[in-house]
């Protein structure tokens, strides 16, 4: 088995198709799942024995398990204790009971209906984690009880593996080492010495070491509590799962969370590879229905009892009003099947509890549960998106007569120019394109219409030919310049005074002709550096007659670029800003134009 080809090849696939299936919103983990699926026996062929790669694959599991240990401080189970305990318990009994229900009356013993019922429960942490991140739904409510039910399924994994073991030595199949007093010893030692031993342990390693050796003692008591729980016929993951309970609320959590994090995206993501490899793809060229069937039916069945359970509860428990659409988003973003159903299915099949053909069948399944629920969420956010969306407001009615001033873009800028103009009795027609902030500006006494100002139709309705004065101070640049575009051609007996949002909007603007332009971090960037030149010891004469040079400079400056940039403006305006390159610029030409006879000195 040559490893130097196969690692090519995992990564190989790995770097092209998990961006691939995140591009296309499908989740990295099924594009593991699908590299794996390529290199396989059954297709390339690079992998031809997928078991040689199990014990690798299950390191990844083994330091998930670590971090949900981890995750588990008593203020984080404190604050989310009625959706981990209420929701996330009903969660799994209610799905278990579905679908355990269902492979019993299809024909299958109790312990295999149970055990399948309880694998097709879990969800894919590993896939929804990331999903609501993109989101930016973590926050939100439905992302809060989303994590707090994979919590409680993540809590739920170890006894149902140790019930796995006890079911198969029971019926006296497989090769299980149940465990004994010896594993009782084991427990009871790590409860009472393990934080304190591992807490020395890590300070140990602070303390002596660099971040090599942190990461490097976490791997090794993470193993090592891994296999000492294994040989006493308990499993790895529970030791893996203690280990990082006990450092929950240790001065060293987020640190190795942030040491363990790459590791276990690598192996988890290997994990994944190697169930794509372990899927029967001869099944399902056989029978490609009933995999997708299967698939469909898990997405739905877990759905529409999540939907009931959590509307029935969040009456009762969580909140006395019932959000529908939150109850739908979150059946959904839970409906998919999860890896913990892998890990399942293969310790009943080592078991001897269910044979290979079902979890060939039950493992196709839970990936085409994978790959039809991205596209089930997007339809529902696109349809609950199309039900929330208001209709389509009507511009306001501009009631003004013959304004003094009008002003486009009531935000930050345009208000403070409205309460001088107000402050001194002049009237004026303030416009804003956002419904929401007119709405709100509203609410404390101000006279403004929506509308945007970059339709010829409103300016006119807004007399703008009338006014004496135009003031554009719309933030987003490219609005700002189509507006001023348009009222110098239609209204050019119109004065325009415009605020620029920094050096290359003041450029953009001028060469639209509008030459009275005051760039909106100038003025406050020059009273900072007065300040600071005074704070260092400099007179305030001496700052002043520096700072107008450098002002005369910075103009100067400013004629040359226009030269430039005003010899094709429309092009320019496409042009994205590059602040940094600008800056690199500016300060260039700044050490080299200035005159260092002018150069002031700082007192010691």
């Amino acid at each position: 088995m040559n490893y130097t080809i196969i690692s090519l090849a995992l990564l190989a696939a790995a770097v092209v198709l998990v961006p691939l299936f995140r591009f296309l919103k499908l989740g990295g983990v099924l594009g593991y799942i699908a590299a794996g699926i390529l290199i396989g026996p059954h297709v390339l062929g690079v992998v031809k024995n997928p078991s040689e790669m199990a014990h690798a694959a299950e390191l990844g599991v083994t330091l998930l398990m670590f971090l949900v240990g981890l995750e588990l401080q008593p203020s984080r189970l404190l604050a989310l204790r009625r959706e981990i305990f209420g929701l996330g318990f009903a969660q799994v009994v209610g799905c278990s009971a579905l679908f355990g229900l269902g492979a019993w009356g299809l024909g299958s013993s109790p312990n295999a209906a149970w055990i399948i019922g309880a694998g097709i429960a879990m969800s894919s942490t590993a896939f929804i984690i990331p999903m609501l991140t993109d989101a930016k739904a973590l926050e939100m409510r439905y992302g809060k009880e989303a994590v707090a039910v994979c919590i409680f399924q993540d809590l739920a994994v170890i006894p149902i593996l140790l019930a796995i073991g006890l079911l198969a030595a029971d019926s006296g199949s497989g090769n299980v080492k149940m465990p004994g007093w010896n594993a009782l010893f084991a427990l009871t030692f790590i409860a009472v010495f393990g934080r304190r031993t591992l807490g020395a342990m890590f300070s140990f390693a602070a303390k002596f070491g660099n971040n090599e050796v942190f990461t490097a003692m976490a791997l090794f008591i993470t193993l090592l509590i891994s296999a000492g729980l294994d040989a006493t016929g308990l499993s790895a993951s529970l030791g893996a799962f203690i280990g990082g309970v006990l450092l929950a609320d240790s001065p060293f959590k987020h640190k190795l969370e942030a040491s363990l994090a790459p590791f276990e995206g690598l192996l988890l993501g290997l994990f994944f590879m190697t169930v794509g490899m372990g899927v029967n793809l001869g099944l399902f060229w056989m029978q490609p229905l009933l995999p997708l069937a299967l698939g469909l039916i898990i997405i739905v069945g877990k759905a529409l009892v999540i939907f009931l359970l959590r509307n029935r509860l969040a009456k009762i428990m969580l909140q006395p009003k019932c959000d529908y659409q939150t109850g739908l988003r979150l059946c959904l973003t839970l409906a998919v099947g999860g890896e913990f159903a892998f890990v399942l299915f293969q310790a009943a099949l080592l078991s001897g509890v269910l044979s290979a053909s079902t979890v060939d069948l039950l493992t196709l399944a839970i990936v085409c549960s994978m790959l039809i629920a991205p596209i089930c969420i997007l339809i529902l956010n696109q349809a609950l998106a199309k039900a929330s969306a208001p209709a389509a407001r009507a511009f306001d009615h501009i009631d003004e007569s013959s304004p003094s001033v009008v002003i486009a873009g009531f935000g930050r800028v345009g208000q403070i120019v409205g309460r001088i103009l107000n402050a001194q009795k002049i009237p004026f027609t303030a416009l804003d394109a956002s419904a929401d902030h007119v709405d709100f500006v509203r609410k404390f006494g101000n006279k403004i219409y929506y509308g945007d100002a970059s339709e010829l139709s409103l300016l006119e309705a807004a007399q703008l030919s009338s006014a004496r004065l135009f003031v554009l101070a719309v933030d987003d640049v490219e609005t700002s310049l189509t507006i001023g575009k348009l009222v110098q051609h239609h209204y050019p007996n119109v004065t325009i005074i415009a605020r620029a949002r920094n050096r290359n909007h003041l450029l953009h603007l001028r060469a639209l002709g509008i030459n009275n332009v005051v760039r909106e971090t100038w003025l406050d960037s020059i009273e900072l550096g007065k300040r600071a030149l005074s704070n260092l010891g400099v007179s305030d004469s001496e700052s002043e007659s520096f700072l107008k040079r450098f002002a005369e400079h910075d103009a100067a400056m400013l004629d040359k670029q226009q030269a430039v940039i005003g010899k094709d403006w429309e092009a320019m305006i496409q042009v994205s800003f590059n602040a940094r390159a600008e800056l690199e610029h500016l300060l260039a030409s700044d050490a080299s134009t200035v005159n260092p006879s002018t150069r002031i000195q700082v007192p010691k």
